[in-house]
């Protein structure tokens, strides 16, 4: 039985079945209910995290701050603060908003009122992106603690050099950063939709070729 038959979602009111894939521009269809990792494409991904803008679009710049950068961002701090992390920890890492192509970048705050219905769907998500790139597992949870601190490091930088927020605000909500903004060179600037994309697709081929 499938996840959308047992959910008893699968269908309208009128008994039509409900429309639960997208169609991405590789020609793939993912059930956003029970996503294959058949379905899931690297440039896919690219593609739509570079169009999709973190902090709802509040930010200040040319161009919008996007998922995908963020992802690199993230992907550099935890580099940097992790001893021995190995490619394949970087790749999990570069990956770690990879569902947000799919389902958007929702803030915190609105994640908090929805509640459990997003999470099950990002987890599903993010389940068929590591099975499809074959990351390893994180059965510690080490891994998984050291992104989301780097993910805080990142959300205090974005907040205070694009989002608006003064350094006290930002170290009350997410506490005191444990990288400077100086060690992450040109990554707070926001950069343009086609370089992000390339950037991201060329940071997922090293980092997938020297895990490989």
């Amino acid at each position: 039985m499938s996840r959308r038959t047992a959910a008893g979602k699968g269908r309208r009111p009128d008994g039509a079945p409900v429309r639960a894939w997208q169609r991405m521009l590789s020609g793939r269809r993912l059930d956003l209910l029970d996503p294959s990792p058949l379905d899931i494409e690297i440039r896919d991904i690219a593609h739509g995290l570079a169009r999709v803008a973190r902090w709802n679009g509040q930010t200040c710049g040319e161009h919008p701050f996007s998922v995908a950068q963020h992802s690199l961002l993230v992907e550099r701090i935890f580099a940097l603060s992790t001893q021995g992390a190995t490619p394949a920890d970087s790749l999990a890492a570069l990956l770690h908003d990879a569902p947000e192509y799919v389902i958007g970048d929702i803030i915190s705050p609105f994640k908090a009122v929805i509640g459990d219905a997003y999470k099950a769907v990002e987890e599903r998500l993010a389940h068929a992106v590591a099975l499809r790139f074959a990351l390893t597992p994180d059965r510690t949870g080490i891994r998984r603690r050291r992104i989301k601190a780097a993910d805080i490091v990142a959300a205090y930088h974005e907040a205070v050099a694009l989002a608006g927020f003064a350094p006290e605000e930002a170290r009350v909500i997410f506490g005191a950063p444990s990288l400077p903004a100086d060690a992450l060179g040109d990554h707070l600037v926001p950069w343009p939709t086609g370089m992000v994309e390339a950037r991201f697709i060329e940071r997922f081929e090293a980092l997938a070729a020297a895990a490989a």
